[in-house]
C-alpha cells in the first residue's frame, strides 16, 4: 500500500471514530454508597456475502436432440451498503473449463447467471470472469425470511455435446461459484 492511501485510510478510520462517538471517554464513578460509571459502546462489521440454495445439476437420460437446460433459485447475501455483489465461475475441466468428463473424454457446458430468481436465461459466465455488478434482494444470510431466493443459476448444455456423448455413459465435473461483496 502506498504511503498516501495509508494516510487517506488512517484519516478516515480516526474520522469514523470520532463520528460514532467512540473518542467519547470511559466515566468512573465516586466513591460512596453507590458508584456510577459508564463507557462508550462501538461496533462494526466487514463487508461479507454468501451464497445457498444450491442444487446438484442432473441431466440424465437427456433427449441429445434437445439441448439441455437447469435453471435453479439460489440465495445470495450481501451486507455492503448497496448488498452488491460479483459472482465468478470455474468448472473442473483443464484451465477450469466448463466441461464434464468421462476418463479423457469430455463435453462442454455453459454457464448463465441472472440476478434475479424465476429466471430461465442470464448473463452468460466465462471462466474465472466475475460478473459484476450484481445486486441482492436477501434480508439474511440464507434467505430464511424475506425473500426465499434472490438469483437464478442456469447450466445449459448445447444438442451438440449432448449427440457427442455414447449412449448409457455417465460424464460428470463440478461447477464452482465464488460471489464477493461490492
Amino acid at each position: 500500500m502506498d504511503n498516501a492511501r495509508y494516510l487517506r485510510l488512517s484519516a478516515l478510520c480516526v474520522a469514523a471514530i470520532l463520528a460514532n462517538g467512540a473518542a467519547d471517554a470511559a466515566t468512573s464513578g465516586s466513591l460512596g454508597a453507590t458508584s456510577t460509571g459508564s463507557v462508550s459502546i462501538g461496533a462494526s462489521v466487514p463487508n461479507r456475502v454468501q451464497i445457498s440454495g444450491l442444487s446438484n445439476v442432473d441431466f440424465t437420460n437427456q433427449d441429445p436432440a434437445v439441448a439441455a437446460v437447469s435453471a435453479q433459485n439460489v440465495c445470495v447475501w450481501s451486507n455492503t451498503s448497496t448488498k452488491g455483489y460479483n459472482v465468478t465461475a470455474s468448472g473442473s475441466g483443464t484451465a477450469s473449463a466448463f466441461t464434464l468428463a468421462n476418463g479423457a473424454a469430455t463435453v462442454p457446458y455453459s454457464v448463465e447467471w441472472a440476478q434475479t430468481s424465476g429466471q430461465s436465461a442470464g448473463t452468460s459466465l466465462g471462466v474465472g470472469t466475475a460478473l459484476t455488478g450484481q445486486k441482492s434482494t436477501a434480508t439474511n444470510a440464507l434467505c430464511a425470511s424475506g425473500p426465499s431466493s434472490t438469483a437464478s443459476l442456469i447450466v445449459r448444455m448445447s444438442t451438440a455435446s449432448l449427440q457427442s456423448m455414447p449412449a448409457l455413459t455417465v460424464y460428470t465435473g463440478t461447477l464452482t461459484l465464488v460471489v464477493a461483496p461490492e
